[in-house]
This record gives structure tokens, C-alpha cells and sequence, in this order.
């Protein structure tokens, strides 16, 4: 079984999908007396690039919505589940350090060879060998072996406890390759051989892929369909064409917000949205005298308005943002609005003036007009028209393209920067640990020795219930510092044909796709 029950479990989709599936006819089963029906192929368009069906490869989102449909990992999350279940194997914690993981019988690749914990050794140990530039195996910097007492048996070797691990073992990162078919030290761009619920059929690099059911497949993710054409495309136009056409079934990734609000008020289409796991967020430079000053922060974090901003920034295509860790991940809770409540000038003018710091305060906010999209602009003007307007404090603005902003944010150019994540891997600590870990991506300067023990204890912690706990904590502490002031939680929208089932299984809130459950 697997031991890791964090979070919250919603049971009731997993189960209406369960019944369906055992007490629906299969209406491509042929029927005596008649033709075989046509294979019920699916077809998808995107704006995506495919750099490498290799897992092993750059871990960019176009190519995991390929790779999560070829290869199965040994665990999965499944739609209104945010804790890991069995895929190729049962896993769990034998000690802080071992985490053994029992492969079911009879897997098999497509090209017939069996897979064995032998696979699972040589797919990790590989992963880990060639240390892709943009690649995951930094994703399992804690692990140090794979042993293999049997045929059945995989054993994950850390040199250090992390709790972590079989929510990685979800990732692309983790899939499972045929050691027959894949060398050892080099990637393999353009072929696949996985036990995923699809096997490649054809591959055209820049134009798109074939993939075919593979009916061997032996997982929670047994396809509904026959098979999936993905086609590549330039432009969001294109997309927009192609399924506004009937020349597509599904197209996603690349509408922007007007695109979307006329395809909604269309009757041909059908919007579908899910949680992204993507954040927008503004952090404190602790270069800045006047950052490091936790009550300029908490009155900032106190101000700030975030339906205003969503609504003027965005139109309302994001969520506003209470915790640097968006709703649907274990361990999740409001933090900032158990703080601060609602925002208040009042409150805000309080924090200052117990503090002794005169107002308005003089504060420098940066942003960058491109990396982070259209509402980038809006959003950063909404702030300043927030904070300008409680009196407490005077704003100014300044903009750099990405790598000189990315230089700017470092060296301390400004007191609080906008800025953007989407994380690697589905689990909190993969929002906190930028903020908190010393040398990680967002590191600001920020020091809590508070929030640096609870980020070590929540990231050994193998009771669930109790690393939820924990979790809660560290968020609490960041809410209290406000190191970080979190802003807007991203959507994940798609589009699909009036006649396509089963579009909202398909999401996955790191912005790729299951193709598997997608029906005609």
C-alpha cells in the first residue's frame, strides 16, 4: 500500500469514474453481424514544443504531456486525489532513508520485453547519469541507490529522509523505460518504449505525434479512446481556428483571456478549467533597508487587495492568492487571510505607526513586461494605485527585460519584485522551499530560523497528518514575515468539441495532460 495519506482525499469523482467503467458497454466492442467500428481517435492541437520524448530529457511541459501518457511511473495522482496511488507498484516506507516499492506482475513494453525492477534501477541510476541541462534529476538529489532484491522489488536507497519522494515518483521524471531499448549514456529524442497506456506510433519533430492505445497497459489510467493525434501548432490563431472548425477535438495552451471569453459565449465548444498550480507573487529584496523591515512588509501584506487586483488585471482568469501554496496541494491554509483578514489602511497605518516608521514610505517595485505575461503591467499599477492610495506609502515603478530584471532582482535594484512560479513536482514543499531554502531559486535574503526548522521537519515528517501540520505551520511563519506576499493562483483551460467526454480528468494542475480518460 502506499503510506502517504497527506491532505485531503475526495473520493467521490475517483468512485463515479470507478463505476462508470465497470458498468459501461464498451461501444467499440464489435457486435456479431456488423462492421468493425472506426477507431475512435482523439485529436488534440496545442502551441507547445516536444523537445525530448525522452524522460530523461528537458523537463519542459510540452514534453511531459507526451511523456505522461507513453511511460508509467510507479505512482500516480489520480483527478480529486492529491495524495500518490499505486501505478506500476505499491510503495511505502520501510525506514526515513528506505522506501521499497513492490512492481505489479506482468508488466510489459509494447515491444513484449518484461518490466522488471531491473528497469526501475536502470531508468533511475540513467536519470541520474546524464544530468540533462533543464533535465529532473535534480528533482532526486536525496537518492543514492536503487537496489534490486528481486525480480518484483525496487528498493530507493536516501541519503537523508524525504518525504518528498513519492510525490516525485508521480512525476515524468519518474517513468519507467525499457533498459533493452534505451542507452545508457545518451538521450533518446525521437523513439519511445514505455508500459504507459500508449504506445508511439509515429513521431514528426515540430509537427506533432501518433500515439495508439497500448492495451497491455496494466494501471489506473486504462484508455477510453483508441488513440490521440497531437498536432503542433505556430500560433494561438491557429488554435483558435482549429477547434472553432471542428478540426480538432481539443486544443490547449495558447488562448489568450479575449480569445477564451469569446470561445465561452460560443455553443460549439466547451471551456473546461481546473486549478493551475502556477503563482504570481511579490517578494521583498532583503538588500533593501527598507525591506528588511518586517512592518513595511506586513503592511503591504495587509493592503493589498487581491480580487482588485484579479478583476482589473485579468478580467477575472485567475484566483486571487491567500498562502504561497494554492488550494489543492496537502497541508494547504489561508495564512495571509488568517493574518491580515480583509484589507485595511487602518490596520496597515497601525503596524507602521508602532513601529516608528514615517509614512509614506518611499518603495521601489519591480517588474519584467514580458516573462510573465499581458496582465503584467496591469497587475504591478493595480498595486500601486492600492498602496498610493492609503497615503502610507509612495511608489515607484521600474521595468527590465527578463535577464537583466533576473540581474536586477539579485543585486537588490529593487524593494519588492514581481515574480512568478510553477512548480516541479506536486507537493507543497515545492512552493516553500524556494522562499526558505538558502541558495534556492527565490531566495531573497530572507533568514527564519523558525521557518528553516519547520521546512526540515515537514520534509522528513512520514506521518502525513502530522507534515500537514507542519506545513500549516511554515506557512503561518511566512504569513507573520512576509517575506513574500502572494497574489494570484493561475487556470488551467482548455477547449474542447461539444462531443468529447471526460475533458476535466484529463487537467493536471502542472499544466499537462492524461490523455487516457478522453472519450468520443
Amino acid at each position: 500500500m502506499v503510506i502517504v495519506s497527506w491532505g485531503r482525499v475526495a473520493v467521490t469523482a475517483a468512485l463515479v469514474l470507478a463505476l462508470a467503467g465497470c458498468g459501461e458497454p464498451d461501444d467499440n466492442a464489435p457486435h456479431q453481424g456488423s462492421e468493425t467500428p472506426k477507431a475512435m481517435m482523439v485529436r488534440v492541437v496545442t502551441t507547445d514544443t516536444v523537445s525530448s520524448l525522452d524522460p530523461a530529457g528537458p523537463y519542459d511541459v510540452g514534453s511531459r504531456t507526451v511523456q505522461a501518457n507513453l511511460y508509467q511511473t510507479l505512482l500516480t495522482i489520480m483527478p480529486g486525489k492529491p495524495t500518490p496511488v499505486p501505478d506500476a507498484a505499491d510503495c511505502q516506507f520501510d525506514s526515513p532513508t528506505t522506501y521499497t516499492c513492490s512492481l505489479k506482475e506482468g508488466l510489459k513494453f509494447p515491444n513484449g520485453h518484461e518490466l522488471t525492477s531491473s528497469d526501475v534501477k536502470f531508468s533511475f541510476e540513467r536519470m541520474l547519469r546524464l544530468k540533462t541541462p533543464n533535465g529532473p534529476a535534480a528533482l532526486f538529489s536525496s537518492l543514492t541507490s536503487v537496489s534490486t532484491p528481486d525480480d518484483l522489488t525496487a528498493v530507493f536507497n536516501l541519503k537523508r529522509p524525504d518525504a518528498r519522494l513519492p510525490y516525485l515518483l508521480t512525476t515524468t521524471a519518474g517513468s519507467i523505460v525499457d533498459q533493452e531499448f534505451y542507452p545508457p549514456n545518451k538521450l533518446l529524442d525521437t523513439k519511445a518504449m514505455g508500459s504507459g497506456p500508449y504506445q508511439l506510433a509515429a513521431y514528426r519533430p515540430g509537427a506533432g505525434i501518433t500515439l495508439t492505445r497500448f492495451d497491455a497497459y496494466k494501471g489506473p489510467r486504462g484508455p477510453r479512446n483508441d488513440g490521440i493525434e497531437i498536432t503542433l501548432l505556430k500560433d494561438s490563431t491557429a488554435l483558435y481556428q482549429a477547434i472553432t472548425t471542428d478540426k480538432a477535438d481539443l486544443a490547449f495552451h495558447g488562448f489568450g483571456p479575449s480569445m477564451l471569453d469569446k470561445l465561452r459565449k460560443s455553443d460549439q465548444v466547451q471551456v473546461v478549467e481546473s486549478d493551475y498550480a502556477a503563482i504570481r507573487f511579490f517578494a521583498f529584496q532583503m538588500k533593501s533597508l527598507t525591506a528588511r523591515k518586517p512592518a513595511v512588509r506586513r503592511a503591504v501584506a495587509q493592503l493589498i487587495d487581491r480580487p482588485a487586483i484579479v478583476k482589473k488585471a485579468y478580467g477575472d482568469h485567475v484566483t486571487p492568492l491567500y498562502s504561497v501554496v494554492p488550494p489543492g496541494f496537502g497541508g494547504q491554509v489561508d495564512a495571509f487571510k488568517t493574518e491580515y483578514k480583509d484589507p485595511s489602511k487602518a490596520a496597515a497605518a497601525a503596524i507602521l505607526r508602532q513601529a516608528g516608521i514615517a509614512v509614506p514610505v518611499p518603495l521601489t517595485v519591480g517588474w519584467t513586461p514580458a516573462q510573465y505575461g499581458t496582465g503584467a503591467k496591469n497587475e504591478v499599477l493595480e498595486l500601486k494605485r492600492q498602496l498610493e492610495a492609503s497615503g502610507l506609502f509612495k511608489v515607484t515603478l521600474r521595468s527590465a527585460e527578463w535577464p537583466q530584471y533576473q540581474q536586477a532582482t539579485r543585486a537588490g535594484a529593487y524593494d519588492l519584485y514581481h515574480g512568478g512560479w510553477i512548480p516541479e513536482y506536486p507537493d507543497a514543499d515545492d512552493y516553500l522551499a524556494p522562499f526558505v531554502r538558502t541558495g534556492a531559486v527565490f531566495n531573497n535574503g530572507y533568514r527564519s530560523a523558525a521557518a528553516a526548522a519547520l521546512l526540515e521537519q515537514e520534509t522528513t515528517e512520514q506521518n502525513g497528518l502530522e507534515r500537514d501540520e507542519l506545513l500549516g505551520q511554515l506557512q503561518g511563519v511566512l504569513a507573520t514575515d512576509a517575506p513574500v506576499v502572494p497574489s494570484w493562483q493561475g487556470r488551467f483551460t482548455v477547449v474542447a468539441g461539444k462531443n468529447l467526454e471526460n475533458v476535466e480528468t484529463a487537467l493536471n494542475p502542472l499544466s499537462f495532460l492524461y490523455l487516457s480518460g478522453l472519450r468520443l
